[in-house]
């Protein structure tokens, strides 16, 4: 039978998991889990050997694969599923929430057709319950090995965010708050896209020069598309930007960075992708950041070229290519003239459609 929690974890893959350990040093925590080996590897083994083979998690952490028990009692409720699949998990879910029980997303993607950000979904499906997102530059495998790591929870509600940031909080996981929502979330999700470039590059052969100007152009970016969406700028300076863009870019645990990386070598995306067990969520996001973007009248070229890649009608070395041959200009830009005429292409676009 299983113990009652007060915070339940949707989701079995590495973050997930990582996630749900956290918070077991602090809370009751369930993990809920569709595969039933995972679920008995992590209440007979403390152990995920599917996604993370060869660490401990935490002795409390229980897990379930019946959804409408793990949540049923849970005082908090964190979704850690792919976003392909966060709309119906959570609409199973919320039949069963307690009143006013916050839900945390660590997703770090939108939805497909909606173009929607997840704690949106949230809102959507269980709006009389808080939502929020935890984000920021967190490897699974380095925290579960003891690395020190910090994070944010983003809510717009400081009392509820104060409450959750005691709950994940442990000697080597430093949690921050942050009430702009929607700024954390935008970081989390277009760093992603970036990530993908970064390793294209890599694949190619460049060198340190060539990331980091990947890297800070797709800062500047991010920035652009997530403050006209309506993020704040120095919500792209700290740990759900540019430190969640610095970690994704760089490390050889990144997924993202992993595709990219495959893609720069020459390797079609369908076998890369075959390959992997977990979803590189930058794939699925690229086209709908490129479509932002041009609603949104703002100019992102690493992005567009990254979609180009994921589409199939550019190689990775003909994209370089077309970026470093645009018109040279001026840092920082002045977006205003360049956001007037994206804006009036994107009118034409939906005009045309109709």
């Amino acid at each position: 039978m299983l113990m009652s929690s007060r915070v339940a974890v949707m989701g079995g893959g590495s973050w997930g998991t990582t996630v749900a350990h956290l918070a077991a040093h602090n809370e009751p925590t369930v993990l809920w889990c569709r595969d039933p080996e995972t679920v008995a590897a992590v209440n007979g083994r403390h152990a995920n050997p599917r996604y993370l083979a060869g660490f401990d998690l935490h002795p409390r952490l229980r897990a379930t694969d019946d959804l409408e028990q793990a949540v049923s009692e849970a005082e908090v409720v964190v979704m850690g599923v792919p976003s392909s699949v966060f709309r119906p998990v959570m609409e199973q879910a919320a039949p069963h929430l307690r009143p006013w029980v916050p839900v945390v997303s660590l997703t770090k993607g939108l939805e497909q057709g909606t173009r929607r950000r997840m704690t949106e979904i949230v809102n959507q499906v269980a709006p009389a319950h808080p939502a929020g997102a935890l984000t920021g530059p967190n490897l699974a495998k380095e925290i579960l090995a003891g690395h020190a790591a910090t994070s944010v929870i983003a809510m717009a509600d400081d009392t509820v965010a104060a409450a959750l940031q005691e709950v994940f909080t442990t000697d080597l996981f430093r949690v921050y708050t942050n009430d702009d929502v929607v700024g954390c979330e935008l970081g989390g999700t277009l760093k992603n896209v970036i990530a993908l470039a970064s390793g294209m590059v890599d694949g190619l052969g460049a060198g340190d020069n060539t990331r980091a100007a990947v890297i800070t152009r797709g800062l500047a970016e991010m920035g652009r598309l997530g403050t006209a969406m309506g993020g704040r700028a120095d919500t792209f300076a700290g740990l759900a930007g540019m430190g969640d863009l610095l970690a994704t870019c760089m490390s050889p645990q990144s997924r993202n960075r992993h595709v990219g990386e495959q893609l720069g070598r020459g390797r079609k995306l369908k076998e890369v992708l075959a390959e992997m067990d977990q979803v590189a969520e930058g794939v699925f996001t690229a086209g709908v950041v490129v479509e932002l973007a041009a609603e949104h009248g703002v100019e992102m070229p690493l992005s567009g070229e990254v979609f180009a890649v994921i589409k199939g009608t550019r190689t990775a070395a003909r994209a370089t290519k077309m970026l470093m041959g645009r018109q040279a200009r001026p840092e920082p830009e002045d977006d205003k003239s360049q956001g007037s005429r994206l804006r009036r292409m994107w009118q034409f676009v939906r005009r045309s459609s109709r």
